[in-house]
């Protein structure tokens, strides 16, 4: 019953904006903006240039909204839009160098030695570390769910450079989650030690 009211809501609002609506708008742009944000934030590494991102992207959406056709979710569709525009980004400012190595893209690097310790917040920082290349696809494939075919249309790769990406993003990241649960191993014995 509460998703029904949800969507009947959803559904109001969106033909609203369709209108144009300042109140709906706004209210949409209330809603989602703060994901979108974090989503933006993700693929820049910059705040400023993520709001940039987040402005021209609502501006998108507020104009082709009447092209939402309602037969997936709403929230979806919005992210798609701010992707997009992200990645759009990323290209006009030459930021999206990608860089192919075929022999890493079928390779697995071993977890089996790291620590499950891990906290969301951590890894999204690690994220954030990533090489821009390296950061865009795992974004993309990892977090966003896009398929490696998907990925190579919107950044005009291969796929096989696509799953280089990703190998090399995962492997970067192993090292860093290592790096880091062995200063944390070398501190706890440190800290040990001293009691």
């Amino acid at each position: 019953m509460h998703l029904k009211i949800y969507r009947a809501k959803e559904e109001a609002l969106i033909h609203a904006c369709v209108r144009k609506d300042p109140t709906a708008q706004r209210e949409l742009y209330d809603r989602y903006s703060s994901k979108m944000y974090g989503l933006c934030y993700r693929y820049v590494k910059n705040a400023m240039e993520a709001e940039d991102i987040l402005v021209t992207a609502f501006m998108k959406i507020f104009d082709k909204i009447q092209q939402f056709k309602h037969d997936g979710s709403f929230e979806g569709w919005i992210r798609r839009i701010v992707v997009n525009e992200s990645l759009t980004f990323l290209r006009r400012n030459r930021a999206l160098y990608l860089e192919a190595d075929l022999d890493l893209a079928d390779r697995e690097p071993d977890y089996a030695s790291l620590s499950d310790h891990l906290e969301a917040e951590e890894l999204l920082a690690m994220i954030q570390e990533l090489p821009t290349g390296y950061g865009i696809v795992f974004n993309l494939y990892a977090i966003d769910g896009y398929t490696h075919k998907e990925i190579a249309e919107q950044l005009g790769i291969s796929e096989n450079t696509s799953k280089s990406q990703l190998s090399r993003a995962r492997t970067y990241l192993q090292k860093m989650l290592i790096e880091r649960d062995w200063i944390s191993n070398s501190k706890m014995g440190s800290d040990e030690s001293t009691t």
